[in-house]
């Protein structure tokens, strides 16, 4: 998976339509292996992003858990330290 795609699931506030645009966005950069596709396809690197964007906000809004949300500052201070971990000096 790519890694600027995070996870988008269970976080307090909800992941905006945004964010899932910009997960698609991602998803379908590295698919292509294109980050900004020529003229001539560009219609359909957009009606890509527009359909994983689409089908993203989909399967969040119908998704269940039991689990409490996470918060995303708690989730990012994580991150932070991981990647500090990772590549310490």
């Amino acid at each position: 998976m790519c890694r600027n795609i995070r996870p988008l699931f269970n976080f307090e506030p909800p992941a905006t339509e945004d964010e899932a645009r910009a997960a698609a966005l991602q998803y379908v950069r590295k698919v292509s292996g294109y980050t900004k596709p020529s003229q001539a396809n560009q219609e359909a690197f957009d009606r890509a992003v527009d359909e994983v964007a689409a089908a993203t906000v989909a399967l969040l809004s119908s998704l269940t858990t039991t689990a409490p949300p996470k918060d995303r500052e708690v989730e990012a201070e994580k991150a932070r330290a991981r990647s500090a971990g990772r590549y310490a000096s």
